[in-house]
C-alpha cells in the first residue's frame, strides 16, 4: 500500500467524493484507511462503566484504498492553475469562379 499515516488524500468515489483529508490510520490487512473527517458514521453506544450515558456517537469509518487518491503539493498547484483555451476560429472556403 502506497498510502501512509499522515498523507493527504482525496476521495474519488462514494458519498464524500471530492473531499480531502489526512490519513489517521491504515488497515493493511484489509486494504483500508481511516481519513480525518471523511466517511462519518453514527454509532449507537450502550451505557457501560466508561460511558454512563451511552447514546449516538459520530466516528470515522474505514474507506477502501482504491476509493482514495494520494495528493502531493505539486498536484494541488496543478489543480488550482487552470487555463481557459480560446475557441478555434472557423475558416470558410472561398468559392472560385
Amino acid at each position: 500500500m502506497k498510502i501512509k499515516v499522515g498523507d493527504t488524500v482525496k476521495v474519488i468515489t462514494g458519498k464524500d467524493k471530492g473531499k480531502e483529508g489526512k490519513v489517521i490510520t491504515t488497515l493493511k490487512n484489509k486494504d483500508k484507511v481511516i481519513v480525518e473527517k471523511i466517511n462519518i458514521v453514527k454509532k449507537h453506544i450502550k451505557p457501560n462503566g466508561q460511558n454512563e450515558s451511552g447514546g449516538i456517537i459520530e466516528t470515522e469509518a474505514p474507506i477502501h484504498v482504491s476509493n482514495v487518491k494520494l495528493i502531493s503539493k505539486e498536484d494541488k498547484k496543478k489543480e488550482k492553475k487552470v487555463t481557459k483555451k480560446e475557441p478555434a476560429k472557423k475558416t470558410t472556403k472561398k468559392e472560385s469562379k
